[in-house]
Parts: C-alpha cells; sequence; structure tokens
C-alpha cells in the first residue's frame, strides 16, 4: 500500500548528514517554537508539534535513522511504495498467520508512514497468552467445530507529557480494509489516556480488534503509549530530568535560578560547590505514580558550561584565578 512520504530531514531542516547533536538541537528549538502549550495558534501547532516528534522519534535512534535512510537519500516526496522485502504491511491474523484485515488508524499522533514502517500499527498484540488463544482459535476453525474469538490488535499512540499528567480522551479513528475485496469500514471511537500513562503501557479497548467467525466475540485494540519528545524534560518512569546550564561560578559559589516543571517555572536553590553532572531532587514535581495519587520526582542536572571564547579582560581574571587557586582536580 502507497502512502505518503515523510522527509524527516525537512521537518527538522536538517542535511542527511546531520549529527546526533544537530538532531537534538534542532528538535529543541523546533520543539519549543511550536509546544502547544506556548504556541498562539494552538490547533495548527500541535500538528506541527507531532510531525516534529516524529521526525526526531526515528533520526534520533540509530537504528530507526538506519532504516529509514536506506529508503533513499534522493527521494522526492508523494505517494511511497516499500521496496521489496520491506516489512511495511501489518495484518490482523487469526491461528496459522492467515491474513484477515489490515488496520489502518487516526488520531494516534502518528502519521501512516511511520505508523506502518516504524510503530507497531495493526499486528497482533497480546503476547504469549494471545498466541495461544490464536493458534487454538485456528485449530478450532480449521476443524469446523467451534466459533472462533477475533484477533487482538496493536498501535502506538503519542501522548505529549500535559496528557500524561492531567489525562485526556483521544478521538480515534479506526479503518479497516478487507484485503481479498477491498471493502473499507472506518469506525471512531474515543479512547481515555489516563493521568500517569507511562512509556510502554498498552491501553486496552475492547471489541475493537479483528473480527471474530460464527458469532463469536471481536479481538481486542491495544494502543501502546509512546511518550513524545519533550524540550525540557527527560522522562524515567514518573521521574522527570531537567538539564540546566550553569556558569562556573554558578557552580562555585552557588545560586537561585528558576527552572520549568509541567505546572510553571520554580525556583531552586544551587548549593556552593554544586559539581557538573550533580543532580539535585525536587520531590513532586515529576509525573503521576500510577494507580496513586503520588508524583514522581524532578531532577534539575546541573551542566556547567565553559566560556568558549574569553574577552582579554575576562582571560586575565582566569590567569589570575589560575595562579590564585589552590584546587587541583588531578590530586589524590
Amino acid at each position: 500500500m502507497a502512502v505518503e512520504f515523510k522527509d524527516y530531514y525537512a521537518v527538522l531542516g536538517l542535511p542527511r548528514d546531520a549529527s546526533a547533536a544537530d538532531i537534538k538541537k534542532a528538535f529543541r528549538k523546533l520543539a519549543r517554537q511550536y509546544h502547544p502549550d506556548v504556541a498562539k495558534d494552538k490547533k495548527s501547532a500541535e500538528a506541527k508539534f507531532k510531525e516534529i516528534n516524529e521526525a526526531h522519534e526515528v533520526l534520533s535512534d540509530p537504528e530507526k535513522r538506519r532504516k529509514y535512510d536506506e529508503l533513499g537519500a534522493n527521494w522526492q516526496g508523494g505517494e511511497f511504495q516499500p521496496p521489496p522485502g520491506a516489512q511495511f504491511r501489518r495484518w490482523s491474523t487469526a491461528g496459522g498467520g492467515r491474513p484477515e484485515q489490515e488496520f489502518h488508524f487516526g488520531g494516534t499522533g502518528f502519521s501512516d508512514f511511520f505508523e506502518q514502517y516504524f510503530g507497531g500499527a495493526a499486528r497482533g498484540g497480546g503476547g504469549v497468552e494471545e498466541m495461544f488463544r490464536q493458534a487454538r482459535a485456528g485449530a478450532s476453525r480449521d476443524a469446523g467445530d467451534y466459533p472462533a474469538p477475533g484477533a487482538d490488535i496493536e498501535g502506538d499512540v503519542l501522548v505529549t507529557l500535559d496528557e500524561a499528567m492531567h489525562g485526556s480522551v483521544r478521538p480515534i479513528t479506526l479503518r479497516r480494509v478487507d484485503p481479498q475485496t477491498g471493502e473499507t469500514e472506518t469506525e471512531s471511537f474515543k479512547v481515555r489516556i489516563p493521568p500517569g500513562a507511562q512509556e510502554g503501557r498498552r491501553i486496552r479497548v475492547p471489541g475493537k480488534g479483528g473480527p471474530g467467525s460464527g458469532g463469536a466475540a471481536a479481538g481486542d485494540l491495544f494502543l501502546r503509549v509512546r511518550l513524545a519528545a519533550h524540550p525540557d524534560f527527560r522522562v524515567n518512569g514518573a521521574d522527570l530530568y531537567h538539564d540546566l546550564d550553569l556558569a562556573p561560578w554558578e557552580g562555585v559559589l552557588g545560586t537561585q535560578v528558576e527552572v520549568p516543571t509541567l505546572g510553571g517555572k520554580i525556583k531552586v536553590r544551587i548549593p556552593p560547590g554544586t559539581d557538573n553532572g550533580q543532580q539535585l531532587r525536587v520531590r513532586g514535581q515529576g509525573l503521576p505514580r500510577p494507580g496513586t495519587e503520588e508524583r514522581g520526582d524532578l531532577y534539575v542536572v546541573a551542566n556547567v558550561q565553559l566560556p568558549k571564547n574569553p574577552g582579554s579582560e575576562e582571560r586575565q581574571l582566569w590567569e589570575k584565578l589560575a595562579h590564585t587557586s589552590r584546587f587541583n582536580p588531578r590530586s589524590a
């Protein structure tokens, strides 16, 4: 099936030989510009923010980037047909792997191109238990004895940190295509994203999977949470990490600075002698912990920056400090 090709390098405004540092810098700049929390036109900004996140998701992952680059350096856009042998189509399967239907999602935050080439869209889900269930269903169908329940399917859903913080209701569109007849059936429904939804969590939507046969129930849809990258935070479970740039004298002498949180900026005290890479814990400023009323923590990570091109007067001060200070980082 042909889909619209996505030029992720163009989305981030980068050449194809961009470094990992270039990709990170471009993403952070654009993500801040189009973040729905700060943009005036929230609707168009949200669409752009999702597009930027998708590009970052692929290009920041070495394996995904390698796979993407293999599609062709000179692709000009338009409809894209996967190369021979590419794992592009995904099917809901019954016992024995027989194709039943092709599935396409809308409203998940990912394009068709990403879902069908890099995501988990419309593939059989449910793990070992589901595998045995489908095997039993296939055996029953072959024997013609019993009705066979439909297969479970799985897809990805892009969740922003704001949604993970407060929860949301997401409208989802599911389009089923019969590969034998080409007939299409489209269904729209709403999915609740619970507060505290973490990376990899599977949200079950009953009865939205593959159709059953012989009057048996349909399978389920499982949407796997993919947290949207944020320009200010990294996520580990319910904890958030923020990299804070500090001048050398701020690390030595200490200071008080404003740092972002999901609820707005707060002041944090940087104690004297704060070392590069040191983590300062701010309790209760992370994401909700699933199933509790508690929140994770925010860790402010000190990133001491050195002046790259000091002027003559500033250089003299550094030289004076070098002669005056008794500090030796290499001493035992």
